[in-house]
């Protein structure tokens, strides 16, 4: 057994490793940076491979001649062929859905050189969407808040009017009303792919990313693996950047054994010993716990006598998965602060934020409250948009007040605009 062994290791070193080999087989040629994976496992996989040619050589009776070079190339080409030339949109064409439209809309722009965005959508009574408008991502102008006009921020929004606006058609198809090409700005080829619209990552190389973190292999060399994989930085469709941000998502959703079960059987058992508890476990397309939230009858009561004005904040991380605490929060008939839900979410995103919204809303008997104070988040205000459409948002008092210094601490006046600015908050 051992000489065995001794021999499919030798066999191992002396395979032939080309530029389509994946990262954990390809490093180093020794498996050095393979953490706990067994090698003889991988030099099974390659003998199968081998064997599959092998067998198909027998059945053509032909000789193979070793042109795994240009195999691979060719493969490696169809795999990653996203480059088609995409004809200029005209009005009147046809689309089934709206999300079909929109990556037609997104390769031409790829294929111009410039980034494409969801500018507006209006919906009917019935929720099904009339009209529907893609724009150039330097659209909309940005109103620079900055007080230094030798630093101003930068920004993208430059006013640039180009955008296809589509309505719906017969046969709930949509269909292309109206189509503007003229940029106000340069168009770069050669960088559309840098464009954020235009970074995904698809499910194998997502797959392939999670195999190499848990080898223990790190990200940058997990990335280099994917680009030297592809043939080029140029082939591939995503940055270091978001193969950062996506492991770092997953190792927030890879939760310790057991502990995705401890928390249902808690809320099972919550829920059997008061039917007022309330608990939502979202899980993701691979059943991994992704976002959790629960409410005590003590809260939902709380809420329909001092749920009308909520505060809502995710600046707590004090878990040891990394994952942000959101707790909202009301006011009593005593000035206290009374806590009307929680929540433990995986990614501080609008889909995130609308679930929770939603989930809260829906623990809450369906009642809306008439304002919502948070931070200044994007995402946030996106979400409460969309599930709280009639409530005034309002921004946080305390973030406002840390800002002062960082803005203005700079002055030499910082001590009297500081009082002046205290005055205008509190006694006005």
């Amino acid at each position: 057994m051992v000489s065995q062994e001794c021999r499919r290791f030798s066999l191992l070193k002396d395979i032939n490793f080309s530029q389509t080999t994946p990262y954990f087989l390809y490093q180093d040629k020794i498996l050095l940076e393979l953490r706990g994976l067994d090698p003889f496992y991988l030099y099974d996989v390659l003998y199968k491979r081998t064997t599959e040619e092998s067998e198909m050589q027998n059945k053509t009776g032909s000789v193979v001649v070793d042109n795994s070079e240009g195999e691979d190339e060719s493969r490696r080409d169809e795999m990653l062929q996203t480059d088609e030339v995409v004809q200029e949109p005209q009005a009147g064409m046809v689309f089934s859905t709206i999300d079909e439209m929109l990556d037609f809309y997104r390769k031409y722009g790829k294929q111009k050189g410039f980034s494409v965005k969801r500018r507006s959508l209006n919906k009917d009574k019935d929720g099904t969407v009339k009209y529907v408008t893609f724009t150039c991502g330097r659209s909309d102008k940005l109103k620079s808040r900055s007080n230094n006009v030798l630093k101003p921020r930068p920004h993208m929004k430059i006013g640039c009017n180009a955008r296809m606006c589509g309505r719906l058609f017969i046969d709930g198809k949509y269909i292309v009303s109206h189509f503007d090409d003229e940029h106000n700005h340069g168009l770069s080829p050669s960088k559309a792919r840098f464009f954020r619209c235009n970074r995904q990552i698809s499910l194998h190389f997502k797959r392939q990313l999670e195999i190499n973190d848990i080898a223990g292999i790190r990200p940058n060399k997990s990335h280099n693996a994917q680009v030297i994989g592809a043939g080029g930085h140029e082939n591939l469709p995503f940055l270091e950047k978001d193969t950062r941000n996506l492991i770092a998502k997953v190792r927030r959703l890879r939760l310790g054994d057991g502990d995705a079960n401890a928390v249902q059987s808690y809320f099972l058992r919550m829920q059997t010993q008061n039917e007022g508890f309330f608990s939502m476990i979202d899980w993701d397309e691979h059943g991994r716990l992704k976002n959790v939230f629960w409410a005590d009858p003590r809260s939902r009561a709380a809420c329909r006598e001092f749920g009308d004005v909520i505060t809502f904040d995710t600046t707590y991380l004090t878990n040891k998965y990394d994952m942000p605490f959101a707790p909202f929060i009301g006011v009593n008939h005593h000035g206290q602060s009374i806590l009307l839900g929680c929540g433990l979410i995986s990614s501080e995103d609008t889909e995130t934020f609308t679930w929770l919204f939603q989930t809260w809303l829906a623990c809450m008997y369906g009642s809306a409250p008439i304002g919502i104070i948070t931070d200044q988040d994007r995402a946030m205000k996106n979400a409460i948009e969309i599930v709280f459409p009639t409530s005034r948002h309002r921004l946080c008092l305390w973030h406002i007040m840390k800002k002062f210094p960082e803005k203005l601490g700079a002055y030499n006046e910082y001590d009297s605009i500081s009082l002046h600015l205290v005055a205008a908050v509190y006694d006005s």
